[in-house]
């Protein structure tokens, strides 16, 4: 298999979740299929040979096309909003079509999207990457020409907006309720509660750092995560996280692991586990009280 025919393969192996995320960077399925078409075709102009993650290659190159669509539409006409975000005669019609259902499964709904599109690209790109999809910013930030701290602002800022747009159970603090309980659960090894806390989709990721001291480097699926907490974090407790839920694992008097959750629609869908001292210094940490 020469190296035309292995980059082909791999692109449809990733199509699927490709177009998830085009669809949740651009809000539209059709212009979701655009982008990952031209990532294709920009692909085929490209030399892989040395790509070691083509997975995340992928993902970079469909998130700048996606950034590219975003910004021109600052540069013409918005469209109304149910142009944008009703489907069109012809797909509504082709509901037997497996690809645009699975499309349309993962729907984000509709006030989310409005949300979404009140942001500017940058925004929208740094939200939709890390909080939807953990990319740590470290790799969105050349996506979007920014220092990782600068990116880190962009997510902060972009999630401040969506949460204040929330309806109030769905809010920060119905996001600290399914954290706390989810901790809990962790504590009691009650492996069926983690279950019903988190989506089925949920992705595990750790640092470095974090892998060293014995953390599943990445993990997806909900029964794999809360294998991996069952039983465990009992001296890890709440605290916000750069504005969001999240939790601390403190030593001696000094935070040596931080829990990021991304929540939606009542699911933890995202946990990253920090544990570079670095890092963690750059992030806006507020423990809960002992009590």
């Amino acid at each position: 298999m020469d190296q035309r025919d292995r980059l082909a393969r791999r692109f449809e192996e990733h199509r699927d979740r490709l177009r998830r995320v085009a669809y949740r960077l651009l809000g539209s399925t059709s212009e979701a299929e655009d982008a990952v078409q031209e990532a294709w075709l920009r692909l085929q102009r490209s030399d892989a040979s040395e790509v070691a993650n083509l997975g995340g290659w992928f993902t970079t190159i469909v998130s700048r096309v996606s950034l590219n669509m975003l910004q021109s539409r600052k540069s013409r006409r918005e469209e109304s909003l149910e142009t944008r975000f009703s489907e069109p005669a012809s797909e509504r019609a082709d509901a037997t079509n497996p690809e645009r259902e699975a499309v349309r499964a993962d729907s984000i709904g509709l006030a989310l999207l409005v949300v979404l599109d009140s942001l500017t690209p940058a925004e929208r790109i740094a939200f939709v990457l890390h909080d939807m999809f953990a990319v740590p910013f470290d790799e969105i930030a050349p996506i979007v020409s920014r220092s990782p701290a600068a990116t880190r602002q962009l997510a902060s800022r972009a999630r401040r907006r969506v949460q204040g747009a929330d309806a109030p159970d769905s809010g920060e603090a119905r996001q600290r309720e399914i954290v706390s309980a989810f901790l809990n659960a962790s504590r009691n090894g009650d492996f069926d509660a983690l279950l019903s806390l988190l989506d089925p989709e949920v992705v595990l990721r750790t640092d470095q750092t974090a892998a060293r001291m014995g953390a599943p480097a990445q993990l997806s699926g909900a029964a794999a995560v809360a294998e991996t907490f069952s039983g465990r974090a009992r001296a890890v407790r709440p605290a916000r996280v750069d504005g969001a839920a999240g939790a601390v694992w403190t030593h001696a008097g000094t935070i040596r692991m931080v829990f990021a959750f991304t929540v939606a629609a009542g699911k933890i869908v995202a946990i990253e586990m920090v544990a570079d001292p670095h890092r963690i210094e750059q992030l806006d940490l507020v423990p809960d009280p002992v009590v």
